[in-house]
């Protein structure tokens, strides 16, 4: 039998995934790594330790599987967005990865749209200038640290840098090369329009490819080291959304994700480029060849989750995510009148702010540990809605939701999608995420499917469905229309905070 390996370069570490001819999860393996704040709103990564967690997470998924590695046909790459990673001529790391997160570029965006124009960037790219996009780094590099620019040879998204690693390729696929803010979508590769207007040489950036391609083939070193056969296909794979999105079968018009995990996301599939003209939604091309997708981001979700279980263990240092879980669900919905801003690192979708900032607001005497628990998930679910009503709005059929990330493993948390988005909300047997979709893009690429759809089929199995309850639909209506006022109110009290 053969078998197919997908790769995810997340954020807190590497996650491997080994699957069977027909899509079935053999075995998975993680490793850690650390993440780097040197100052307020910055976020980088040693790309170092990306190598060293990938060829951990590879080795650990075989080791465990008991499946000999010549029985792998393909291996498929997903990870982390927008992160810039410099090399030299050389080949060689400049200085950390300038991550998705990192919100030191306002004053690179607003150069950028100076440059291109606010219509005209939105209308090649599917997005405005926005701070972690790859692109503004570039500019950031090159008026805050000349020296270090005057190096570059090549940028690379995260996940790109692990492909030049495994096979001396310099490569990239089109759904991540969205995420840079230099493709044309339509076109499907950078714009030249672009490359000029910002004065980024074409030569610094990889190959474009659809996500099913090969890119080349494992080098012998990298082979003997992980015990995987020399010259392995490696395809193009995709960001970590959109592969997500492959393993959760949103490849047809009309499934839309919901993915709660350290960020937020609503994802839905579109057959044509796909572009909110006020730029609120990310337009990108998708991982399944010549479609598209329209995304919504929100920087803190299951992130503010953690942030409030991480504050509290000051003063509780056994407080568990279950604890505050069960605290909030015994908490009447809309917690008595108390909302939750969900914008610790700034936001996205729909305020393109990145000095908004989180708050409670409608705090009074009565509330407690568990209306502030409820209120953050809450409020994290809210302000998903927000990027789900401009899909509406857009005309984006949303006929099913299918949760992902750790939203799809709490009753709580499934229930919360369901009630607020108003749809049923489904969960997958096996829910692995962007490895699983980066596997099955794989079997593609090795010919163990003839297309992404048919890797789809074979591959995704749904588990069961959380239904919204009527009347819960109704108050969190009522609760999500007072909700969208307090961005408004608080923006310029924010700013001033900055």
């Amino acid at each position: 039998m053969s078998y197919l390996l997908g790769l995810d370069l997340g954020t807190s570490g590497a996650r491997a995934v080994l699957v069977d001819a027909e899509g079935g999860v053999c075995a998975t393996a993680t490793a850690a790594y650390p993440l780097s704040q040197p100052r307020p709103l910055w976020s980088e990564q040693d790309p170092a330790d990306w190598w060293r967690g990938a060829r951990e997470a590879l080795r650990a998924v075989l080791a465990r599987s008991g499946v000999r590695g010549e029985a792998v046909a393909a291996l498929g790459l997903t990870g982390q967005m927008h992160g810039a990673t410099f090399l030299d001529a050389a080949g060689q790391v400049i200085r950390p990865a300038i991550l998705w997160n990192d919100q030191r570029t306002a004053a690179a965006c607003a150069e950028m749209t100076r440059r291109v124009g606010a219509e005209r960037l939105v209308a090649i790219t599917g997005n405005p200038a926005l701070t972690g996009f790859q692109a503004p780094k570039i500019l950031w590099l090159r008026a805050e640290e000349p020296a270090h620019y005057a190096r570059v040879a090549h940028v690379l998204l995260p996940k790109d840098y692990i492909r030049f690693l495994l096979t001396g390729e310099l490569a990239t696929d089109a759904s991540d090369a969205a995420g840079t803010l230099l493709l044309d979508l339509r076109a499907r590769d950078y714009s030249p329009e672009l490359l000029e207007a910002l004065e980024i040489p074409r030569a610094w950036l990889p190959q474009v490819h659809e996500g099913p391609e090969v890119t080349g083939g494992l080098r012998r070193d990298v082979a003997t080291d992980l015990g995987l056969p020399v010259g392995l296909p490696v395809v193009a794979g995709g960001g970590d959304n959109a592969a997500a999105a492959v393993g959760a079968g949103v490849v047809r018009a009309g499934v839309v994700s919901s993915s709660i995990g350290t960020s937020g996301v609503i994802f839905a599939h579109s057959d044509t480029p796909a572009l909110d003209p006020q730029g609120r939604l990310h337009g990108f091309c998708h991982a399944v060849p010549g479609a598209y997708h329209l995304m919504a981001v929100i920087l803190s979700a299951g992130g503010a989750f953690q942030w409030l279980r991480d504050t509290l263990r000051a003063i509780a240092p056994d407080l568990s995510y279950e604890q505050l879980v069960t605290l909030a669900a015994a908490t009447p919905p809309g917690a008595e009148g108390l909302l939750f801003a969900p914008y610790l690192t700034g936001e996205r979708t729909p305020h393109l702010d990145p000095l908004a900032r989180g708050a409670w607001v409608g705090l009074t005497s009565r509330h407690g540990l568990g209306h502030l628990a409820r209120a953050v998930m809450e409020g994290v679910v809210f302000a998903l809605r927000d990027g789900l009503e401009i899909m509406r709005a857009l005309g984006t059929p949303i006929a099913e939701i299918r949760a992902t990330g750790g939203g799809a493993k709490s009753a709580l948390w499934l229930q919360l999608q369901a009630d607020v988005y108003g749809v049923p909300v489904w969960t997958l047997a096996a829910e692995e995420g962007p490895a699983h979709g980066a596997a099955l893009l794989a079997g593609v690429g090795a010919g163990l499917f003839a297309d992404v759809a048919e890797a789809v089929r074979r591959g995704v199995r749904l588990a069961g469905v959380t239904e919204p309850d009527a009347e819960r639909a109704r108050r969190y209506s009522e609760c999500y229309a007072a909700y969208t006022g307090v961005y408004p109110a608080l923006r310029a009290t924010m700013h001033l905070l900055r």
